[in-house]
């Protein structure tokens, strides 16, 4: 046999077995996104589907969160509108955690339907959204800066 056709055939099944561990990596890593509605419909039909990593994203229920006193083990609620789950998570809380707030939490459904949480991702709050003018400004221009009247 040639050196060339060795190389090609070695250079080929490098390839192919850098291809498979590449392919296997994705699959054991994907993660879905979906929302509780959704996963609920995943966990009725495939009861194996509790093993599966998943990144639920919904809106935290007010009133629900419930902090330890050690500050890093949260308890709250979310919800799509439809269907709500319990979320339990261990870790540090970002600043725009608070109730009502849109979050993806990032882990695996427990046979007991409670949500165990790895990740936690807070949407910002609309702070930073256009707020209705307050007394003494005109609507988006603020009344301390004049005008100009030249175009």
């Amino acid at each position: 046999m040639k050196a060339t056709t060795k190389f090609l055939i070695g250079g080929a099944l490098v390839l192919c077995t850098a291809g498979y561990l590449m392919a296997s990596s994705i699959k054991q890593t994907g993660v879905y996104y979906v929302t509780p509605s959704e996963l609920a419909t995943h966990v009725a039909a495939d009861n194996s589907f509790h093993d599966t990593g998943v990144k639920l994203g919904a809106r935290v229920v007010p009133g629900t969160i419930v902090r330890d006193p050690g500050g890093k083990l949260f308890q709250f609620r979310v919800t799509d509108g439809s269907t709500t789950y319990p979320v339990v998570y261990r870790g540090i809380a970002p600043d725009t955690f608070t109730d009502g707030v849109d979050v993806v939490v990032e882990g695996r459904l427990g046979r007991d339907g409670t949500f165990h949480a790895t990740t936690l991702l807070a949407k910002c709050a609309s702070r930073y959204e256009n707020a209705p003018p307050g007394p003494g400004e005109q609507g988006g221009h603020p009344a301390s800066v004049p005008k100009s009247s030249q175009s």
